[in-house]
């Protein structure tokens, strides 16, 4: 995972920040930390698909799995 994040352009010392802001907001519990973590990944991947829902396949380029259906195809 940390390669992940130094790809990202940021430095190990920002994420040893990061989750310290993160454990601090949680009032010090480690605990509560990830599970308040979970819930924001959760609603980040429920919008994630929402918006790729919403995206046209011409404009992914076809990129994006399961895209929209066609207007011929489509329930109206």
């Amino acid at each position: 995972m940390s390669a992940t994040f130094e790809q990202a352009g940021a430095a190990p010392t920002d994420l040893d920040a990061a989750a310290d802001q993160a454990i601090a907001a949680c009032g010090g519990d480690a605990r509560e930390t990830v599970k308040a973590l979970i819930v924001a990944n959760d609603f980040l991947e429920t919008q994630l698909v929402e918006f790729g829902r919403k995206v046209s396949t011409g404009y992914a380029c076809g990129r994006l799995p399961g895209g929209r259906e066609r207007k011929d195809e489509a329930d109206v």
